[in-house]
């Protein structure tokens, strides 16, 4: 038998909808599109990249990321395709620190593009080649092995920010070659971020092995107990603080490009006080141009061996050299023509350094334009 079909009452809503729309437009009405609240900015991804010291459970990344957040940053995350490992303590505990694995095996395998596809980064945390050094593969190859790597980030991102660590020392019962490999590539590691780093995609070397022991910071002469994440993440956190501050990378005519040369600025240094094996130092920054700045670097090279271990009012990064470059804090940066930042460190030094001293130059960051 033949079914006449019926009108659905949705069908019947929406034709009275459009007969009452028809009626209105010639009247000069319309229906005004539902405003919509504009979309939060996307926060930054960090990508945490290495072997077990990074994931296993790799607790130098709770501390790092609640200093973060204590200290401002809000609109972060932390990515991989790891996901937390524990730790005790509330964190945004994704990853790519895979227990075992060889910085070398990840480049002849080609394992990083899907990884990096999977979380997309925009800044790269690298402690990475532990295990080829414990393998005695040679800092040349372990070298080219971060060179692929690099390149596989910037054909995921091209403004990729990458931190790369001098290793932590290693001293394991197994390896008694071991702790001389960590010094020997570590050595090598400043020279290849030079040829490597660019203006759009910089690389900075994070020096992870100074200060850190492997008596009282590890539990078996390779990872970290709770001592040596504290320092880790303290090593970390000024060069990452500084990438997340700068957005990003400035290069010619866009965003964050700073618009000239560096501004004028005078650095003086002071010791504060003294004792055997160290010092306590300063340094005042001032403004010496007519404009105002918006931020500042100096750098310190401290005399006769010495070495900054702590910096506060500013962040700080080392070479290998011992050369320190201190950047200045989220709230001291701005500088009106003839003011004046200070920022305090303490510096270690040999038993036979005699009077502190140091060489310290800056350079004011000019205005966007």
């Amino acid at each position: 038998m033949h079914r006449t079909p019926h009108s659905s009452p949705h069908l019947r809503v929406v034709s009275v909808l459009g007969l009452l729309a028809a009626l209105l437009l010639p009247l000069g009405m319309t229906f005004a599109p539902r405003a919509t609240a504009a979309p939060a900015a996307d926060p930054v991804r960090v990508m945490p990249l290495g072997d077990s010291i990074t994931g296993s459970p790799g607790c130098w990344r709770a501390v790092l990321w609640n200093r973060l957040v204590d200290s401002g940053y809000k609109d972060i995350d932390f990515v991989g395709t790891l996901p937390p490992q524990g730790c005790g303590q509330a964190h945004d505990g994704d990853n790519e620190g895979h227990g075992g694995e060889l910085v070398t095996h990840v480049a002849d395998q080609n394992l990083l593009p899907g990884r990096l596809a999977s979380t997309r980064p925009d800044i790269v945390v690298m402690h990475f080649g532990t295990n080829d050094v414990w393998s005695s593969i040679s800092p040349d190859r372990i070298l080219a092995a971060y060179t692929t790597l690099v390149a596989q980030m910037r054909a995921s991102n091209p403004d990729m920010r990458i931190l790369v660590a001098q290793l932590i020392p290693m001293n394991p019962s197994s390896c008694a070659a071991c702790a001389q490999r960590v010094v020997d590539f570590n050595a090598r590691i400043p020279g290849w971020s030079r040829a490597t780093g660019t203006d759009r995609s910089p690389v900075t070397v994070v020096d992870q092995w100074t200060g850190f022991s492997t008596a009282a910071d590890t539990y078996d002469g390779v990872h970290p107990n709770a001592s040596g994440d504290n320092k880790i993440a303290a090593r970390w956190f000024p060069p990452l603080a500084a990438a997340l501050d700068a957005g990003v990378p400035p290069g010619p005519g866009g965003p964050g490009d700073p618009g000239g040369d560096p501004v004028a600025c005078t650095a003086r240094f002071r010791a504060v006080s003294t004792w055997q094996g160290g010092y306590q130092g300063e340094v005042t920054v001032t403004n010496t141009s007519a404009s105002a700045v918006p931020g500042w670097t100096a750098t310190v090279v401290p005399a006769n061996g010495a070495r900054l271990t702590q910096v506060w009012n500013g962040a700080l990064t080392t070479a290998a050299d011992g050369t320190a470059t201190v950047t200045n804090a989220a709230w001291n940066g701005t500088l009106a023509p003839g003011a004046s930042a200070t920022f305090g460190f303490v510096a270690s030094a040999p038993a036979t350094a005699g009077t502190p001293a140091a060489t310290v130059t800056c350079a004011g960051r000019a205005p966007a334009g």
